[in-house]
């Protein structure tokens, strides 16, 4: 393992090495900014800008005429791009689209598997996830005529930071008949072991979706060893496509026969859809699970950044990405730790996702500090700083000078010129 240096000589030679410091300059980077919350919204490519202004030139010069250029590109986005997703996650191509947002593809997911029975009826949840996959968990549970405190089982944290493995297959008991986990723990980057957790529930005949959202365009996921049965993701992190992008849908071809909770037109069989039958005639592949028409204006952009992403390749990226995180943790250790702040994500490669959780008690107040000193950093209740270096963008040089300013903030309380009242966008 490298030997970092506490020096802004090696930060900068880092740099200078960094296989990807040509692909910074495809980002719009802020001038005079440190941004460190690409894991809540990335920053804006000029790839992904291109791609956006091409489709709206295209529905300028062509009006309703768009669906049919490019060969129809535009009326088959979502398979354009499905097949451009499917392999940052190895899988096939017709096993991916893109459609509407997380939340409402985990309602499409669960409400095409969640088939309770007096015996089998429970979800199992932990209780760390974003607040909006459990809405939704609870909202198909109520659905289905079935009260949440019973019918939604929730495997508890022992510290709010991890999850344990073994007590998320302990609680695979036979009541449960669907699983729905994050593969990235948001508030501590704890990585899960979704290979191990999804041959679990198969042997026990239980259904599993994950949550993707923090680790889609950060770690590498090989669905075919991992086999769930759905998944979901947001692709405005990482992958950079955009405040609020088209959403991402997995589902395992082995399912491609089951009948869709929520049916829409653009589900329906190319080949029938515009003899507009009133039975549905569901296309057998994932994009049978879409719903009404795509927006154009909300997937061009994930095209152009997906072309970056194919261009580097995921390994080069996870590569730098375990790398930068890890040169933050040791300066941390080195120049932070001894005015309070301290580590609450794994040390562990294989268990660590692409954001660090830094934390202290002032962690709201010190936010606010580094906002007004240029760094764009993101605050999770009750103590954490969360701080993404995303490979494509971040330098190794913003890293060090980041330290710099969290140690200036610390030595001289500058936090304490802040006020603790939240604001509407923490």
């Amino acid at each position: 393992m490298i030997k970092f240096e506490n020096s802004l000589e090696f930060a900068k030679r880092k740099d200078h090495e960094d296989v990807l410091r040509e692909i910074r300059e495809r980002f719009c980077i802020q001038e005079n900014v440190i941004y460190m919350d690409g894991n809540s919204l990335g920053l804006c490519s000029k790839d992904a800008k291109e791609a956006l202004y091409h489709v709206i030139d295209l529905w300028e010069k062509h009006g309703i005429g768009i669906w049919d250029v490019e060969d129809s590109k535009y009326f088959l986005y979502q398979k354009v791009l499905g097949a451009k997703l499917a392999l940052l996650i190895q899988a096939d191509a017709d096993e991916v689209t893109v459609m509407t947002n997380t939340t409402i593809n985990i309602h499409q997911g669960i409400s095409t598997f969640y088939k309770p029975t007096p015996d089998r009826y429970k979800i199992l949840v932990d209780d760390l996830n974003f607040p909006s996959d459990r809405y939704a968990v609870d909202s198909q549970v109520r659905l289905k005529g079935y009260d949440p405190k019973d019918a939604v089982k929730v495997i508890a944290s022992s510290d709010g930071r991890f999850i344990s493995e073994d007590a998320i297959i302990e609680g695979m008991t036979e009541e449960v008949a669907l699983i729905l986990l994050p593969s990235i723990l948001y508030r501590s980057a704890q990585l899960l072991d979704m290979e191990r957790i999804t041959k679990e529930a198969h042997d026990r005949g239980i259904i599993i979706g994950w949550d993707l959202c923090h680790s889609i365009g950060i770690v590498p996921h090989d669905f075919k060893h991992i086999n769930p049965d759905f998944a979901v993701w947001c692709n405005y992190k990482y992958l950079s496509a955009g405040p609020g992008a088209i959403a991402g849908f997995y589902i395992n071809k082995r399912h491609f026969e089951k009948e869709p909770g929520l049916a829409g037109w653009h589900g329906n069989n190319k080949e029938t859809q515009f003899k507009l039958l009133n039975e549905f005639d569901h296309e057998l592949n994932a994009h049978g699970w879409q719903t009404g028409t795509q927006p154009l204006f909300s997937m061009a952009p994930l095209e152009g950044v997906l072309n970056i992403y194919h261009e580097v390749g995921m390994e080069k990226i996870r590569a730098k990405s375990l790398d930068i995180t890890r040169y933050l943790m040791d300066l941390t250790d080195e120049r932070l730790a001894k005015y309070g702040y301290t580590i609450g994500n794994s040390r562990e490669d294989h268990k660590r996702g692409g954001h660090i959780c830094l934390e202290h008690e002032e962690a709201y107040r010190i936010c606010k500090a580094l906002k007004n000193r240029g760094v764009v950093p993101d605050y999770r209740e009750p103590n954490v700083i969360r701080l993404a270096p995303v490979p494509l963008y971040v330098s190794y040089e913003e890293v060090y000078r980041l330290v710099e300013i969290l140690e200036e903030i610390a030595i001289n309380k500058d936090y304490e010129n802040y006020s603790n009242k939240r604001t509407l966008v923490v």
